[in-house]
């Protein structure tokens, strides 16, 4: 639970926090460069769109690192 709420707050960080750091850096990577885009094309009003799709973001993270945190526990996958 603790893994999914700190990747609530920050994309990614929660897979880390599970061991899964190559996942979680992805995950992480991808959440910066969309914000570097968003702020690029805010000009063209675009970005201004795109910000609200941020949530998508935390709460797909929040939820994988939920899942995976099961199944770590579980032994369903090993770090």
């Amino acid at each position: 639970m603790l893994s999914a709420i700190i990747s609530f707050f920050i994309p990614g960080v929660g897979q880390i926090y599970n061991g899964q750091t190559k996942r979680g850096g992805i995950i992480l990577g991808a959440y910066v460069v969309f914000w570097i885009v968003v702020f690029v094309t805010m000009l063209l009003f675009i970005g201004f769109l795109l910000m609200f799709l941020s949530p998508l973001f935390h709460i797909g993270a929040a939820a994988d690192a939920y899942l995976q945190a099961g199944k770590i526990n579980d032994g369903e996958i090993t770090v």
